[in-house]
């Protein structure tokens, strides 16, 4: 007796099982990118933050280290900090012009209110005030108003477009605001109320600490 032959697959049956294949194929090569993510994800993260960074970054002045010690030790913090601050506040005073469009002046960007005092009868809001040019550089009135304005060259003036008084005055602030005694994030916090100012800062801090004072 012969026996029948199998009749082969028609042409539509392959078809249909290869397209049956391919939502399978797409699951498990979507596992297998999102397996490869998981285990590379970080190394992807840091090559782009460090690309960034290199595109964004600035040289390190270091003609200024003699400075930031100076005025750092004055007031009792971390001289990284103060430079941190040089560079998220003004890019190291590569900024031009060094005034905000809110009016944050000089190389540390103080508002004019916080820079002379509060308490000045003109200071509200943000802090821009109503305050006289004269009055803005005048020690006596800056230590009537208890501002932050410092002056670090002694020349009568408290400026904060001269980089010493600008750097001091930013010590000055930092330091009353917790940096002396340890305090870095809330001291950072006050001088900027924004969470991302604070990683921002505590980034170049920590970049700075480790190239200059882990040597």
């Amino acid at each position: 007796m012969k026996q029948k032959k199998r009749k082969k697959p028609s042409l539509a049956l392959k078809f249909l099982f290869v397209v049956a294949l391919i939502p399978a194929a797409i699951v498990a090569f979507t596992l297998l990118a999102v397996m490869a993510y998981s285990s590379y994800g970080d190394t992807v993260k840091e090559t782009v933050q460090k690309g960034q960074d290199q595109m964004f970054e600035v040289p390190f002045p270091e003609e200024n280290i003699a400075l930031y010690q100076e005025a750092a030790e004055r007031y009792d913090i971390p001289w990284t900090l103060l430079a941190a601050h040089h560079r998220i506040e003004t890019k190291f005073s590569t900024m031009d012009p060094l005034l905000s469009p809110v009016g944050a002046e000089g190389h540390m960007q103080f508002m004019p209110c916080t820079f002379v005092g509060w308490s000045h009868p003109t200071c509200s809001g943000q802090g821009q005030g109503k305050i006289p040019e004269a009055d803005k550089t005048n020690p006596q009135v800056i230590a009537k108003y208890g501002g932050y304005g410092v002056d670090a060259n002694g020349d009568g003036l408290a400026d904060p477009y001269d980089l010493a008084d600008a750097l001091y005055s930013a010590a000055n602030y930092l330091a009353q605001n917790g940096a002396a005694e340890g305090d870095l994030e809330q001291a950072i916090y006050r001088y900027n109320h924004s969470d991302e100012y604070v990683e921002d800062i505590l980034h170049y801090y920590g970049r700075f600490e480790e190239q200059y004072n882990n040597s």
